[in-house]
């Protein structure tokens, strides 16, 4: 009972589109090969696994009703979402090599924790639902429940690259992709204005 509830409710915070889910499809997009996303796809799966652990264990709740760290969190993430936004925006999509020149490996691993750690939605999804949710559990069911809700984000994150990588192989005038990232780094803006809101009201 605890994995199926830990499946469905992964996939339930999961599956909205966020600034997470658009970069990884993003990286799917512009990367010659789906191996190359494998550095934005591990540090995005190793950030929800660091994440989630938290959650369960309680101690996240303790550090989130410290007000100075919610401001903090949202001063900071709409700033990279912002950033993030201009750079899916400017992306070369249509040119496969200047893609991956512009997001190489490290490159990948910063923008992937940044919308990953730095995403105050995901934070308060991760931390008031999950977390709460486990508290249902203990023992071998809480351990079952956690393992379920990561291996939901893992597996969503390695599918997202590689429906991305399968739309880049479709078109190939990149005339779609042109459009996807037009309208990605737009969605990233919406979140990045709705967290500078909450930034505002918190000050």
């Amino acid at each position: 009972m605890s994995n199926s509830h830990g499946v469905l409710l992964a996939f339930g915070l999961i599956l909205p589109l966020g600034g997470q889910n658009v970069f990884l499809f993003n990286r799917g997009i512009i990367q010659k090969r789906w191996i190359s996303t494998l550095p934005a796809v591990i540090t995005a799966g190793m950030a929800d696994t660091v994440m989630i652990s938290i959650a369960v264990s309680g101690i996240s709740v303790l550090v989130w009703s410290i007000p100075w760290i919610q401001v903090v969190l949202y001063g900071v993430g709409s700033c990279f979402l912002l950033y993030i936004g201009y750079s899916v925006w400017k992306a070369a999509p249509n040119n496969t090599r200047t893609g991956e020149e512009r997001f190489p490996p490290r490159k990948q691993i910063a923008f992937a924790a940044s919308v990953s750690l730095l995403n105050p939605h995901a934070i308060l999804d991760i931390i008031g639902v999950i977390g709460t949710s486990s508290l249902a559990y203990t023992g071998t069911e809480k351990w079952t429940f956690t393992i379920a809700c990561i291996l939901v984000s893992w597996l969503w994150f390695i599918g997202l690259a590689a429906a991305g990588r399968l739309v880049g192989r479709l078109d190939t005038q990149g005339k779609m992709i042109v459009v996807l990232n037009r309208v990605s780094a737009v969605l990233i803006w919406i979140m990045a204005i709705l967290i500078l809101v909450r930034f505002i009201k918190a000050l």
